[in-house]
């Protein structure tokens, strides 16, 4: 969630398959797609004015990549861990994060970039002042992963997590007694989602983030994080305050009656005073 994805090249295409063609036919596979990697496969097809085909039938593999029929072609777009899924020979020299095969074997391999959201470091800095531990759940690569903790100066990431991997991981530290605030925005986070204390998304996500995540950040930016920290601190605060306003009164009230010899009458008036002060308390 603190950054998208560019698409910077494409390499090692089959000799049957041109770079166009490839990244066309890539963009038809994940033209209904909504995270980061198809909106950046999408918005290359779009920079080189490519005509994209229909396609006649799809199947989303979640957490690895997606197959489509093309004029009664299958293609599969997704990462190294798809193609050996679906049995296809990869060239060994290819070590990028995307890759694209047809029915008869490897096509081609598109080279993304992960680029950071312009409010992601403002946004950890804030969250650092709050003295809470950031952890980035990424199924990306390693090495990419590792290179956006410390561009973002985050020091725990998990790279490679697969959908339920990530929810196996907040189950872990909530089990260590942390309490968890997940942010997510793909179809791979919705488990995640759902397993976490608190939940947040983006307008604009996937459905099934946006239909599982607490909170959804109506901008489609992380802006209001802090803002929503601040809001739940307020909350928790007068949640507290409520508490003690209204239970010790209460408390007071009956020990005067049995040991202090209120009467009811003044004891009453003692109790209204106490929550009224206690409301004034909250309203400021």
């Amino acid at each position: 969630m603190a950054f998208s994805s560019k698409m910077d090249g494409l390499w090692n295409c089959s000799i049957r398959w041109t770079p166009s063609f490839l990244t066309k036919h890539a963009a038809a596979a994940e033209y209904k797609q909504s995270h980061p990697i198809a909106r950046a496969i999408l918005t290359a097809a779009n920079d080189r004015t490519l005509n994209l085909p229909e396609i006649d039938e799809s199947q989303y593999e979640i957490g690895y990549g997606i197959k489509v029929k093309i004029t009664d072609q299958l293609i599969r777009v997704g990462s190294i861990r798809f193609m050996e899924m679906e049995g296809i020979a990869i060239p060994a020299e290819i070590t990028a994060l995307q890759r694209s095969s047809h029915e008869q074997g490897y096509s081609g391999m598109l080279e993304l970039h992960p680029t950071i959201r312009p409010e992601a470091k403002q946004i950890i800095r804030q969250l650092r002042r709050r003295h809470l531990s950031i952890y980035i759940i990424s199924g990306d690569q390693e090495h990419p992963t590792k290179q956006l903790a410390e561009k973002l100066g985050i020091d725990h990431y998990f790279a490679n997590t697969l959908p339920q991997d990530k929810a196996q991981l907040i189950e872990q530290l909530q089990k260590e007694g942390k309490s968890i605030c997940f942010v997510g925005d793909g179809i791979n986070d919705s488990i995640a989602l759902k397993k976490a204390k608190v939940s947040i998304s983006l307008r604009g996500a996937s459905t099934a983030a946006t239909d599982t995540a607490l909170v959804i950040l109506m901008d489609k930016t992380l802006t209001k994080l802090d803002h929503l920290f601040k809001l739940a601190q307020h909350f928790d605060t007068n949640q507290k305050n409520g508490l003690a306003t209204t239970f010790v009164p209460g408390v007071l009230c009956v020990g005067g009656i049995f040991f202090l010899h209120f009467g009811i009458f003044n004891a009453m008036m003692f109790n209204n005073i106490s929550i009224i002060a206690g409301i004034v308390a909250l309203a400021t």
